[in-house]
């Protein structure tokens, strides 16, 4: 049984509106679940119906029964280009670019509902995808993170669903991904082993620091070329992830003091300024002032190549993505011995 709640409206709270005075009574909770409740009829006004925006007058009774239920986010096609590498019945392989998300997260409103998504894309592309995932995240068996391009698997039936799974769960599909890190990397390989949970302070992270919670995670990386630039040392490496953890490479190499460059949640510099001489005087000022700074706008993250088993046929798969132009480019102008004409 809903709980009822009554409030009465003191005369003080005349001229205020029933959204306003409700979030104020009801402890940690939102104006927009307050208004979905109202919406939803969950609200009432000396017995009658409400709406957010009525004035109250003092001297009401207010009745608020039940808690607000948001309507089942379902993704909807939409009609976005897609860069598919490789498509048959079971499955296909696509290059995400960054700033797009792999679906909508839980707690997106019905306005913001999977607008923009790689799911969106896929359900307007394919028409029909697994659905194990459920209607948020049809097809969907891994996930990159918004900010990190490249190639993503994604399953056309559940059957396909659940074989491409347990390839991942078993460690049986390659992830190789290419990422520029800041700093000089002491190794030109490694390997990575700290656990990942979720930060306990910062939630939106991730950490490398021992908790109960924290799961296996496998990194090796070696590196392709080292960078010596008048923007500081940085070094373009390969990682091959065994475990796909939530910003596993992001969080292992900043672990280790090599954030990924533009990863400003885990310590890289959101723009780069250009190293220069220590000078003196009026002629320091003007220097400063003239330093070239470099903002990249995205992780410099990409997942570069997939190996696996394709599920029906047994067939050996090898698909590649290249550097996306915007990283190319950005690699050009890191590496320039002379200011770019044009500036971030």
């Amino acid at each position: 049984m809903n709980e009822l709640r009554t409030f009465d409206v003191p005369a003080e709270s005349r001229g205020q509106r029933l959204d306003h005075f409700l979030v104020q009574q009801l402890a940690d909770v939102s104006r927009s679940r307050v208004q979905m409740l109202i919406d939803q009829g969950g609200v009432r006004i000396n017995g009658a119906a409400a709406k957010s925006s009525t004035k109250l007058r003092g001297g009401e009774r207010i009745e608020v029964e039940g808690e607000a239920h948001p309507a089942p986010l379902k993704a909807e096609p939409e009609a976005i280009p897609l860069d598919v590498i490789y498509e048959d019945k079971d499955l296909a392989v696509i290059n995400k670019p960054a700033g797009m998300m792999v679906h909508a997260g839980s707690g997106k409103t019905n306005d913001a509902r999977s607008r923009g998504t790689l799911v969106n894309a896929l359900l307007y592309r394919f028409n029909k995808l697994s659905a194990t995932g459920g209607d948020l995240r049809p097809g969907i068996v891994h996930r990159l993170d918004k900010d990190t391009s490249g190639l993503i698997v994604v399953a056309k039936n559940d059957k396909a669903h659940a074989a491409l799974g347990e390839m991942f769960s078993s460690r049986r599909i390659k992830k190789t991904y290419i990422a520029l890190v800041e700093g000089r990397l002491e190794r030109d390989k490694g390997t990575i082993t700290a656990a990942v949970s979720r930060d306990t302070i910062r939630r939106t992270r991730m950490t490398t620091r021992p908790n109960e919670n924290a799961r296996t995670a496998v990194s090796h990386y070696e590196v392709i070329r080292k960078l010596e630039t008048r923007f500081g040392p940085f070094a373009l490496i390969r990682v091959r992830i065994e475990t796909g953890r939530t910003h596993q490479i992001r969080v292992h190499m900043s672990s280790l003091g090599y954030p990924v460059v533009g990863d400003t949640l885990y310590g890289g510099a959101g723009q780069l300024v250009e190293k220069t001489p220590p000078q003196s005087g009026k002629t320091a000022g003007r220097r400063g002032s003239e330093e070239e700074r470099l903002r990249l706008g995205r992780n410099f993250l990409h997942a570069a190549r997939l190996e696996f088993t394709h599920p029906t046929t047994g067939k050996a798969m090898e698909l590649e993505a290249p550097l996306p132009e915007e990283l190319e480019a950005f690699l050009g102008r890191l590496e320039s011995p002379a200011k770019a004409s044009a500036r971030s």
